[in-house]
C-alpha cells in the first residue's frame, strides 16, 4: 500500500488580495475611529485635571490623580451651570415636539393627500434648505424683537417650532413607501385621513421616526447662533451659549470647559444607545428602497 503525500499549493497573488483589502479597510476604519473618538477622550480627560495638571503636564496624558473639582464648580458656587442645562432641555422638547408633529402632517399632507398646486408648494419650501441660517439670521432677528420676544424663551422656539423642510422630505419619501393596498384597506374600513396617519402610516415608520427624533434633539441641542443672537441675558442661556461664556470669564479655563462640554454632550451619547437598533434599521430600510 503506498501512501501519497500531496504538498499544499502556495498562496497565489490572488489569494493574498482579499487579505490585503481587509487589512487596509480595517486600518481605515482603526483610523476613522480614533479621529471621532479622540476630541471626546481629550475632553473627558482634560476635565478630570486640575488647572495646574494641566498646565503642567502633556495634553494627551492620562489624569493623574483624578479630580473632580471641576464638575463640582459647575454646579456650586457663582457658575450654576443647572440653568443653562434646565432651559437647553425645555428648548429641545418644545422644538422637538413642535417640529416632528408639523413635520409628520406636512409630509403627510405632501405625500397623501391631492390638492391644486401640491408639488410646487413642496419643492419651493424644500429650496428653503438651500438658504444658509446665517442669511435669514438678521431678519428674523428684527422680526423677532419687533414683537417683543427678544432675550424670551419663546424668542428662542417660536421661529423653528412648527416644521423642518429636512424632516418634511425625508418622511414624505418614507410615506409615499406605504403599499397603496393597506391604505386603500383603511378607507374601505371607513378611516379617514388622521385614523390612516395614526394607525397606518406612523406604525410602518417607526424607524424613521427615531431617527429623525435623533437628529432633531441633537440639532437643537448642539445650537448656538440664534440662541447667541437672541438672547442677552444670562436667564435663558443654553448650554452652548453658557459653555463660551465660562471660556471668557474664567480666564480660559479650559478643565472648567471641558467638564462643561462632557455634561453637555453625555446625554446624545446615552440618547444615541437608547435609539442606535431604530437608526440602523432605519438605514437599512432606506438603503434596500
Amino acid at each position: 500500500m503506498t501512501l501519497t503525500l500531496q504538498k499544499s499549493a502556495p498562496a497565489t497573488r490572488s489569494d493574498l488580495r482579499p487579505i490585503a483589502a481587509n487589512a487596509i479597510t480595517y486600518l481605515f476604519l482603526i483610523a476613522a475611529a480614533v479621529l471621532t473618538l479622540a476630541p471626546f477622550l481629550m475632553s473627558l480627560m482634560t476635565s478630570l485635571k486640575s488647572p495646574k495638571q494641566f498646565a503642567t503636564t502633556p495634553t494627551l496624558s492620562l489624569p493623574s490623580p483624578v479630580t473632580f473639582e471641576n464638575y463640582q464648580s459647575l454646579f456650586t458656587g457663582s457658575i450654576n451651570f443647572l440653568v443653562p442645562i434646565v432651559v437647553t432641555i425645555q428648548v429641545v422638547v418644545v422644538l422637538v415636539i413642535g417640529q416632528l408633529v408639523g413635520s409628520v402632517l406636512a409630509a403627510y399632507a405632501f405625500a397623501m393627500l391631492d390638492f391644486p398646486g401640491r408639488n410646487a408648494l413642496f419643492w419651493v419650501y424644500l429650496s428653503t434648505m438651500m438658504v444658509p441660517p446665517i442669511v435669514t439670521a438678521i431678519p428674523l432677528f428684527m422680526m423677532v424683537s419687533e414683537v417683543g420676544l427678544r432675550d424670551t424663551f419663546a424668542g428662542i422656539v417660536v421661529p423653528f417650532m412648527f416644521a423642518s423642510p429636512y424632516a418634511i422630505f425625508l418622511l414624505r419619501e418614507n410615506f409615499r413607501s406605504v403599499p397603496t393596498q393597506l391604505l386603500d384597506a383603511a378607507k374601505l374600513d371607513g378611516a379617514g385621513p388622521m385614523r390612516t396617519l395614526w394607525s397606518v402610516v406612523l406604525p410602518m415608520n417607526r424607524p424613521i421616526l427615531a431617527t429623525l427624533l435623533l437628529i432633531t434633539v441633537v440639532t437643537q441641542w448642539n445650537d448656538f447662533l440664534w440662541p447667541k443672537t437672541i438672547t442677552t441675558s444670562q436667564t435663558w442661556q443654553v448650554m452652548t451659549v453658557a459653555t463660551t461664556y465660562l471660556q471668557s470669564q474664567y480666564e480660559n479655563n479650559w478643565t472648567l470647559v471641558m467638564a462643561a462640554t462632557t455634561v453637555a454632550m453625555l446625554p446624545l451619547v446615552l440618547l444615541f444607545i437608547i435609539f442606535q437598533r431604530q437608526i440602523v434599521r432605519s438605514i437599512g430600510i432606506t438603503g434596500s428602497r
